[in-house]
């Protein structure tokens, strides 16, 4: 019988250790980048956090400013709100993916692209979904000099007069103007636009009765509905919301109808998760608070506080909805 030689059988079980090498390094740098995370995460954040928004008073201010303190208790870092306009979307956009800069916007940061070629950012690649804080679905509202009481009696009231009604909304692409051509579109009537720099400007000359109808946002039709100084014929939500938990929706008389502002926070791309995930836990958990809960519904707002892919997934579907609706209607 032969035997193996000692050197051969130590040069086996040399290579195998060596075979090992690849593995073992591949393990060091997985836990590494684990050990690297986890540090990242128990630190998190690490600094102040800023939401930035649009102008002052708006809803999406308005819920920034009610979970501001809340947030600065349970992240035990000041959570500061600034009022950017249509900077935020593009300060946001640039900042560095750590979580420390928040945006917190409505339709204008996926409608805005539709109508603009000059946009420098990308409502999808650009930014990473936190939750969908509320919604604030419109309400369709008459100068009560309008001798109709509800959307089926207004459908029939335009189509008896063609082209003699007519509605305000703010700018193009606003969200007062695609609910009304949403609405034209699907109950087959026709309405004249009267564009105004704003919803809130529309909405005061169909009080004086220079306008007969207009489909605001809740958090803007509410005091005047409840002094008499329009009349609400429906919501535009889908069901039936907390705002105005008696008031019929317009789907109830045009099936399939919807049209409600949806408020989103929002990171950088590349955020990391364990960001992200805070974030959404400690917003969701302050939405949720009964006293800011009711003061959002006060002022027409239904708080949501979703996950991160329910609120990508409802800004998909307004891009795909509204970007059908602005290429049927030929909108500039």
């Amino acid at each position: 019988m032969q035997l193996v030689p000692s050197a051969n059988r130590l040069s086996t079980s040399g290579a195998c250790a060596l075979g090992w090498l690849p593995v073992l390094r591949k393990t060091v740098v997985f836990l590494t980048g684990f050990l690297s995370v986890a540090a990242g995460a128990q630190e998190f954040p690490s600094r102040p956090v800023r939401i930035l928004t649009v102008e002052t008073g708006s809803g999406q201010d308005i819920t920034a400013r009610l979970i501001a303190p809340e947030l600065t208790e349970r992240l035990r870092r000041p959570v500061i709100v600034e009022n950017r306009a249509r900077i935020a979307i593009n300060t946001v956009a640039k900042s560095a993916p750590d979580g420390h800069t928040v945006l917190l916007y409505g339709p204008s940061l996926w409608v805005s692209p539709f109508f603009e070629d000059t946009q420098d950012y990308d409502p999808v690649r650009d930014f990473a979904a936190v939750t969908l804080a509320v919604t604030s679905p419109n309400i369709l509202v008459i100068n009560p000099s309008l001798p109709v009481r509800s959307v089926s009696e207004l459908i029939a009231y335009a189509k008896d007069h063609p082209g003699q009604l007519n509605y305000g909304s703010g700018g193009t692409g606003s969200n007062s103007h695609l609910a009304a051509e949403l609405l034209k579109s699907m109950a087959g009537i026709n309405i004249v636009r009267i564009p105004y720099k704003g919803a809130g400007l529309a909405l005061n000359d169909v009080i004086a009765g220079r306008v007969q109808m207009i489909i605001p946002s809740g958090t803007s039709a509410v005091p005047h509905i409840k002094s008499g100084k329009v009349r609400a014929l429906a919501i535009t939500s889908a069901r039936p919301s907390e705002v105005f938990p008696d008031m019929p929706t317009v789907a109830s008389t045009v099936p399939g109808y919807e049209s409600s502002a949806i408020t989103g926070m929002f990171v950088p791309a590349g955020t990391p998760a364990y960001a992200i995930n805070k974030l959404n836990e400690e917003t969701v958990r302050s939405l949720r608070i009964p006293e800011i809960k009711l003061k959002l519904l006060g002022l027409g707002m239904d708080v949501v506080g979703s996950s991160p892919r329910e609120l990508e997934v409802a800004m998909k579907e307004e891009m795909a909805l509204t970007g059908r609706l602005i290429k049927e209607m030929g909108m500039k």
